[in-house]
């Protein structure tokens, strides 16, 4: 019996056989019983009672891991949770009075803590590991080494990150006393955590080939406090109330709407009598139906639990007036809602439908809601026009509140709501941006006493690592303009001809759009098209469909006058444009973007040669393009609007770690205005003067933390003329950067806080003026480039913010961006010599000349491509990859070069289709042309080789056979 089940585990993974069970000779065994939705089973509930849940101190078993000396690792865990004796969670704990924290119990998954050991297994065991102290929680549900991903699964303090204080408890004693509370544990299993799978077609020279990639979902824990609040609510107090649910992009709303929609649709009441007979769910995204069936098909195991509207409202009608458990329709085919509720007639057959006494429960989502913004208003002209169907119309519609004052606009919509309001419906609104109108009319009362019902804030969403904060660099062109200016003559900016250029074309007010085009395009060529590796992309937000026309043609032009090459634009506008002034002319979106077809716009802006999109009304809203990292604004914005216009820059991406807004036409006041109700944030203000950063290197070097003797030291290795450090240089700078974190650790905790609080202020500050002030060349930009890397060592203050604070990939692209402007001219100081191994007589080994030019640059050269420095990472991880797997190296170490080459050809899909995600153009030129292939995968090759070579020597190891 224990075979089959060990042979089911891993075939089908622990939460599918805790769910459905296992078979041994024919014969079904159960290995859990979950609660039923309602006590109408008393056999069922009788079951649910003798589940054993049990929790295991210090875990011990031998890990595959090897320790130095060859032999295998002893891995001790501090905590394991069992249902019925099957694994399901682990954790570490850490106690910052003994120094260590939640950061330190992360480090030990990802360094000590091997997939390949049985508990480990991604889906086979342990399905959640947790990282704790007594001020935070972090998860992950699997275990990559480096590639690791750990969550924050902490509850949010003062609108931010981290957790607040509890009377007389840790503060993460929800954890315990909440979360893993043997009900809500396995709550959690029955009804929440899912496997995710997406697929997706990818050519290969061989055919398509179709990819699969799983991912274990989690909640994060403003998901799970959400979806249980709501239906806690509306199993106590029935159909009739109006949810809104303010959650934040980055917040996984498509995951919390599925969990919700699957909960109310089963939900009975304390007399065990069904609470609503069917969900609408109201949605423009187009994977949520898939989503929820994939979802929901996991948790049931049976078909038909969703029906998606794709006819029309009689459609609707019948499905409702069946009893589906959940219907999801879209915006385009939302109809009259409350009288296609109450008919009782199908026009089509002329059949009566009952559909009197039943209750509904419909979310709507207003995440994606519609990229033109037509949708919306045809939904305005389709609805009622009063009451809860208007309020939908209008948080969907670009429309803004009339200048009436909140009282009386409250007053009036609580008369509308007392008209509409129906005893039979249940609403739940999910928004990260509800305007006046939403707040009134979906109007249960929160923690805090008034809408929303349940928040996760846009702060807590940057604050924990998901979005960006796209205030932190914007900048109105007024001041822009003063920065630039301010320093034209300051002897300390040393200028290059490339940045004389943004001041030639500065005028204190562009009046005409050739000006306004001349500053972007300069702009965006000085600053921005080296970013995120050569691939950032930049939206420019227009005021009118003509104005889109005018700006595109100017753009074409300007690029064409100058020579320009790299920068190929996009335009999007609804419909024809005249210009009054050109009375013949006609101008389309399908004409201007050279026939590109309107649908398959946002693929083509994806496109490595496509790098500007210009707008108007289109795609400020539900457009998602993670590439997006400078907005310039030539439109008046206001409220909601502006909100949701700047929010398109705030997708993560690898090496994306700031944006940009130019704002060639708002006052800062307004946009701080418009963000500050979804936005704890404080302006840059006045603190943006360009002295102010002389000021906090001066107060940094006053601490004696450091010295300009470490900064050069740091740089003097940093700035090496060559694509990647060597073994040696990585040693010295972190030789360079120990002694200073040493220094640090020996501060109070109080001086520690107010040094990093001045280090971030200086990365912050010089991340916003080095996107308008050319730096290159200063003191102040080698002190920038040590800040950035002293950071990422010193250990993280904790406060449950994003721990990452740069990641390799974008200190990466920062130095390569920095060699490629020559920023850095070293010979002017001599650094001091850095104290090292070699003082105490042990030998260096000489580094290697390293080529400075790449395989990406080989294959541009042959192949005639333009791939960029973003895609030299893509096969610089495949490499880093390869050294890392055991097989690979153990083929390296036994075989010849050809031979190995040969070896490394059978494994190379694999290890490509790792890396895909992001790297869609360069993957599929990989995968479909032989060629290409061929060169790519003989370089590599050498590389890989060499690399496991190399590295057997640097341990001491004999000569591994075979010849080079």
């Amino acid at each position: 019996m224990l075979d089959s089940l060990a042979k089911e585990l891993d075939l089908k993974g622990t939460l599918h056989v805790l769910r459905h069970g296992f078979k041994c000779y024919g014969k079904t065994f159960r290995l859990a019983y979950f609660r039923p939705n309602s006590g109408l089973n008393p056999e069922a509930a009788e079951a649910y009672t003798k589940n054993r849940l049990t929790i295991t101190r210090q875990v011990a078993f031998t890990s595959v891991m090897k320790k130095a000396d060859g032999k295998n690792r002893r891995c001790i865990i501090d905590v394991t949770l069992a249902v019925n004796g099957l694994p399901v969670a682990t954790a570490e704990l850490k106690n910052p009075l003994t120094g260590q924290r939640a950061s330190d119990a992360i480090r030990q998954y990802i360094d000590e803590r091997d997939e390949r050991d049985v508990l480990f297994a991604f889906r086979k065991r342990a399905l959640v590991h947790f990282a704790v102290d007594p001020d935070e929680v972090w998860m992950t549900t699997r275990l990559k080494g480096k590639e690791t991903v750990f969550l924050p699964f902490n509850r949010g303090h003062n609108h931010g990150a981290g957790n607040p204080p509890v009377e007389g408890n840790w503060k993460t004693h929800y954890l315990w006393d909440e979360v893993l509370q043997a009900d809500s544990l396995l709550d959690i299993l029955q009804r929440f955590m899912h496997l995710e799978v997406k697929e997706r077609q990818v050519k290969t020279d061989k055919g398509v080939r179709t990819i699969r990639k799983e991912t274990m979902v989690f909640p994060r824990y403003h998901q799970l406090d959400s979806v249980r609040n709501l239906v806690a609510h509306a199993r106590v107090h029935g159909a009739g109330r109006n949810y809104l649910i303010q959650h934040s992009a980055g917040s996984g709303k498509s995951n919390s709407i599925a969990w919700l929609a699957h909960r109310l649709a089963s939900l009975h009441d304390a007399d065990d009598v069904k609470v609503f007979h069917s969900v609408v769910v109201v949605t423009d995204r187009r994977v949520l139906d898939q989503q929820l069936q994939n979802t929901i098909y996991q948790f049931e195991h049976k078909t038909g639990v969703v029906e998606k509207i794709d006819e029309d409202t009689q459609q609707l009608v019948r499905a409702l007036s069946q009893g589906t458990p959940i219907v999801i329709t879209t915006i385009q085919k939302f109809p009259f809602i409350s009288q296609a509720l109450s008919t009782l007639e199908n026009k089509g057959t002329g059949v009566k439908i009952d559909t009197a006494g039943k209750r509904f429960a419909v979310i709507v989502d207003e995440a994606h809601s519609s990229q033109s913004g037509e949708t919306a208003t045809a939904l305005r002209g389709m609805l009622n026009k009063d009451g809860i169907e208007a309020a939908i119309a209008a948080q969907l519609s670009e429309e803004e509140d009339s200048d009436l004052s909140d009282d009386a606009k409250a007053a009036l919509l609580r008369d509308a709501l007392k008209r509409a309001r129906q005893p039979n419906l249940s609403f739940f609104a999910f928004t990260a941006t509800p305007k006046f109108k939403t707040k009134i009319l979906f109007d249960e009362p929160g923690p805090s006493g008034t809408s929303p019902f349940h928040e996760y804030t846009m702060r807590q969403a940057i604050d924990e690592g998901f979005i960006m904060d796209v205030l932190q660099n914007y900048t109105t062109y007024k001041r822009f303009y003063g920065l630039v200016k301010q320093v034209e003559n300051d002897p300390e900016v040393p200028r290059k001809q490339a940045a004389k250029a943004l001041t030639r074309y500065l005028e204190l007010h562009p009046v005409n759009i050739e000006q306004v085009v001349s500053v972007i395009v300069e702009h965006f060529r000085l600053y921005v098209m080296h970013e995120l590796g050569g691939r950032a992309k930049a939206m420019v937000v227009t005021g009118s469909r003509l104005a889109a026309v005018k700006y595109k043609l100017a753009f074409d032009r300007y690029i064409k006058q100058h020579g320009y090459s790299g920068i190929r634009s996009l335009v999007a506008f609804s419909g024809t444009v005249e210009d009054p002034e050109d009375p013949d002319s006609s101008f389309t979106e399908v004409s201007m973007n050279d026939g590109l077809a309107e649908s398959e716009l946002p693929e083509a802006f994806e496109r490595d040669d496509y790098r500007v999109l210009l707008v108007a009304e289109k795609y400020q809203t539900g457009f998602d393009q993670p590439l997006l990292q400078t907005m310039y604004v030539v439109k008046r914005l206001a409220g909601v609007q502006a909100v949701q216009t700047l929010s398109r820059l705030n997708r993560m991406a690898p090496g994306k770690t700031r944006t940009f807004v130019l704002d060639f036409v708002n006052d800062e006041d307004d946009i701080y205005k418009a963000f500050k109700p979804y936005y704890e944030a404080t302006p840059v203000g006045e603190n943006a003067d360009p002295h102010r950063l002389s000021e906090l290197q001066h107060k940094l070097l006053q601490w004696a933390i450091f010295a300009p003797a470490d900064v050069n030291a740091f740089a003097e290795v940093w700035y090496r003329p060559k694509r990647d450090h060597s073994a040696t240089d990585h040693r010295l700078m972190n030789a360079a950067l120990d002694a200073v974190v040493a220094r640090f650790l020996e501060k109070e905790e109080l001086e520690q806080d107010e040094f990093r609080g001045q280090l971030t202020a200086y990365r912050n500050l010089y991340a916003f003026l080095s996107q308008i002030i050319p730096y290159q060349d200063s003191e102040l930009e080698k002190l920038y480039a040590f800040v950035r890397n002293l950071i990422a060592k010193l250990p993280p203050p904790g406060e449950g913010k994003a721990f990452a604070l740069d990641d390799e990939v974008a200190l990466r692209y920062f130095r390569l961006q920095q060699m490629t402007e020559g920023s850095i001219d070293l010979s002017a100081g001599e650094a001091d010599p850095l104290k090292g191994p070699t003082d105490v007589g042990t030998a260096r080994t000489p580094d290697d000349e390293v080529n400075l030019s790449s395989l990406i640059d080989k294959l541009n050269e042959r192949f005639g491509t333009d791939f960029t420095e973003a895609d030299q990472l893509f096969f610089d991880q495949i490499r880093a990859s390869a050294v890392e797997d055991e097989q690979i190296v153990e083929a390296a170490r036994a075989n010849n070069l050809a031979n190995f080459s040969s070896y490394l050809e059978r494994m190379l899909d694999e290890l490509f289709i790792d890396r895909m995600e992001g790297n869609e153009e360069i993957f599929s030129r990989v995968m479909t042309d032989k060629d290409f292939r061929a060169a790519a995968h003989g370089h590599l090759a050498r590389e890989i080789f060499d690399r496991v070579r190399d590295q057997e020597r640097a341990r001491g190891g004999s000569a591994p056979t075979g010849a080079k």
